[in-house]
């Protein structure tokens, strides 16, 4: 049987000193008072960047490998790892495979409130055992820590032999992981409503995560996005800027090239930059291990 959790004694749960006036506020003190507290988010943030560095390394060692990238979560915590996983494709040309998300309530979560659906231990290992293998790993988010679907999800994972990173904003969180990142954001303005503070502090740890562990994988030149996939007006304006900033070309040499390369921006560059046919310019890059900086030393 699980242990009973005292949900009053929860860090996510507690009255913040400051804002018992909340409802009589006037809107610009309000907002002073959102945008004070916003800023601990960051110095929380910051306090964990050794663990995130180490999860970033478990990540991109896992990518690299062949492994996946698993965010669980439920509410605001699972809207937020659907949306990284959502990101990864088109910004680093990822396989929606590599990176996903698991949600509890599936789906009709992403849209609507499903607030009974993180208590469903079952539905966390029955998704977790159809899709996460050994090799793989999975990020669980919990602001409380003890959200019953995400520690689930995570113990089921460990078991299937995937390495498992928490990342919550309970000191004393009693979920198991390999890594854990702890959020220690303080009380929310409005009591419980960790789509505030501890979302916040969440969606700054994710982009960690992903932006670092791509930047591992060779992923972006610089600080540009080379593998980005030309598959709207704006992003195929963007690989076309980028063609250019290397090659120094016109728009029109620019675009033939991003023709000729078949979409792929890092191939354009180093066709035009080393001379080389698509196929030359293709066995290149995978030498390089798909490291435009390793295949075109600057």
């Amino acid at each position: 049987m699980s242990a009973v959790i005292r949900y009053d004694r929860l860090p996510t749960e507690q009255r913040h000193p400051r804002s018992d006036t909340l409802d009589r506020l006037p809107v610009r003190q309000l907002l002073h008072l959102m945008s004070h507290e916003d800023a601990r988010v960051v110095r929380a943030v910051e306090r964990q960047h050794p663990q995130i560095a180490r999860a970033i390394q478990l990540i991109a060692t896992t990518l690299r490998r062949g492994g996946r990238l698993y965010f669980v979560g439920a509410g605001t915590s699972g809207r937020l790892g659907v949306i990284e996983a959502a990101e990864c494709p088109p910004t680093f040309h990822t396989a929606p495979s590599r990176v996903q998300a698991i949600i509890a309530g599936g789906r009709r979560a992403v849209f609507r409130s499903q607030e009974g659906a993180e208590d469903a231990r079952g539905r966390a290992r029955a998704a977790v055992r159809h899709r996460v293998r050994r090799g793989d790993v999975v990020v669980g988010i919990t602001a409380s820590g003890v959200t019953p679907f995400v520690t689930e999800a995570l113990r089921t994972a460990a078991r299937r032999g995937a390495r498992t990173v928490l990342v919550t904003g309970h000191p004393r969180a009693a979920c198991a992981a390999d890594l854990r990142i702890i959020l220690s954001v303080g009380p929310e303005l409005l009591s419980g409503s960790t789509r505030l503070k501890a979302g916040t502090a969440t969606k700054l740890v994710l982009n960690m995560l992903t932006l670092g562990a791509m930047v591992q994988l060779g992923k972006t030149y610089g600080n540009l996005m080379v593998d980005v996939r030309p598959t709207s007006r704006k992003l195929r304006a963007r690989a076309i800027r980028l063609i250019r900033a290397i090659t120094r070309g016109s728009e029109r040499e620019a675009a033939a090239l991003l023709r000729a390369a078949r979409g792929s921006v890092k191939l354009a560059m180093l066709m035009a930059s080393r001379g080389l046919t698509y196929s030359a310019a293709r066995r290149r890059l995978v030498r390089a291990g798909g490291s435009l900086r390793r295949a075109l030393p600057l």
